[in-house]
């Protein structure tokens, strides 16, 4: 059973609007047993829609269409839908009452472009809109289901959740599907193949794929299996994940849809401990990830961003001559800035960020993307130097990943668990 997603919309196409419902849809398919394997974006065109029905109802047992389904004369999905399937609007009451509601709760006046969204094709089953004036369509042609959805993320989301994937649910049989995902950082996709090759050529006998997901200093490696009993399934799971951490178990910080920041942030809660930053390269950054996370005030205090050196002096009590003599971007510097913001905050753990972003900034002895972080407690400090490119935000946010990581494994360190 295959299911195809398309995606319909200009705004998409130019790149106004970032599709992140294709993203979704194809991570909550995958959860109900119904497998995406193609994903195409399509403009507001008439024939352009006709042909890609056309073409996705020859592959796919499954089609979700998103987008085109607005009040204004741009959005045609629904009157070239009516084509594709020879047939008529009709006025739908339920709608029309709830589109009347809508508005009137909200004291704006109801439009005749806004009344037009009750006439809907008469072969379709309706997929009300609770949450706005949309409402979705179900149709089925040749044993191919087809659904049209809005495209504004949070109204599909919800229509999907509580009408369409229940449905979908009764209406085929699925297969098991069942993925794995292993958490990455500090080393690249080709070098952790070269290190896993005998263990990923071993799951080719158990029918397992897998996929590598490579993000700034970070690597995904997704295990899958399409078939097979649950149970099995799990248990080959299982054993194929603990001989991948004897291999790179030092590489992994988390699973699944886990953060660095989150596992961070468990192991603080966990000890009962407190966390605040400075950062000089980040520009608050790293801070923005630790907040990212519900209930962070449990054990971050706060930061400073410490950009110019004066602040590095008057806030954080960095010597002068520190800086210097030994320059911002060193050793000595990161770990006095990580001891002096645990000192003003007084806290458990100083966590500290400096270096060169670039483009520019850089010198023959500190070239651009070389970062020095360090992390104070009150087993002393230690320093960590790592050396990036020479693209600013890809450096900026690789150092607040890599911050967060030698922070992860400082606590575990101390705490003897690793």
């Amino acid at each position: 059973m295959q299911a195809e997603i398309i995606s319909i919309g200009d705004e998409l196409l130019i790149g106004q609007t970032v599709n992140t419902n294709s993203s979704w849809l194809g991570e909550n398919l995958n959860k109900i047993g119904i497998r995406v394997h193609r994903s195409t974006t399509i403009s507001d065109d008439r024939r352009e829609i006709i042909q890609g029905l056309n073409e996705a109802s020859a592959r796919s047992q499954v089609i979700i269409m998103t987008g085109g389904l607005g009040p204004t004369k741009d959005d045609i999905t629904k009157h070239t839908l009516s084509e594709f399937f020879n047939t008529g609007l009709i006025l739908n009451e339920e709608a029309l009452e709830r589109i009347t509601g809508f508005f009137r709760e909200r004291g704006i006046p109801l439009l005749e472009e806004n009344r037009s969204q009750a006439y809907l094709p008469e072969s379709c089953t309706v997929i009300q809109n609770f949450r706005g004036t949309a409402c979705g369509m179900w149709f089925e042609k040749n044993g191919v289901v087809f659904v049209s959805m809005p495209g504004v993320p949070y109204e599909m989301y919800s229509m999907m959740e509580e009408q369409v994937f229940p449905k979908l649910l009764t209406r085929f049989d699925r297969p098991n599907i069942r993925h794995r995902t292993i958490l990455t950082i500090g080393a690249g996709e080709s070098s952790i193949a070269k290190q896993i090759e005998a263990w990923e050529n071993s799951l080719e006998e158990h029918s397992i794929k897998l996929a590598y997901l490579p993000s700034p200093g970070m690597v995904k490696l997704r295990m899958s299996m399409y078939r097979g009993l649950p149970e099995l399934q799990k248990k080959i799971m299982d054993q194929k994940e603990k001989e991948l951490m004897a291999i790179v178990g030092s590489l992994v910080y988390g699973f699944e849809k886990e953060t660095l920041q989150s596992v961070v942030g468990d192991l603080l809660r966990s000890r009962n401990e407190t966390l605040a930053v400075a950062e000089s390269l980040t520009g608050g950054f790293l801070a923005h990830l630790i907040t990212s996370i519900p209930g962070a005030s449990d054990y971050f205090v706060g930061s400073i961003t410490s950009y110019v050196n004066r602040i590095k002096e008057d806030e954080l009590q960095v010597a002068a001559s520190t800086i210097s003599e030994k320059n911002v971007v060193s050793r000595e510097v990161a770990e006095a800035m990580a001891v002096g913001i645990r000192k003003k905050f007084k806290t458990s753990w100083g966590l500290a960020t400096t270096g060169v972003a670039g483009p520019t900034g850089g010198s023959e002895e500190i070239p651009v993307g070389t970062v020095w972080m360090a992390v104070a407690s009150e087993m002393g400090v230690h320093a960590f130097t790592f050396r990036y490119g020479k693209n600013r935000m890809q450096n900026i946010e690789m150092a607040a990943n890599s911050a967060l990581n030698v922070l992860r494994k400082e606590i575990l360190r101390w705490s003897g668990a690793e």
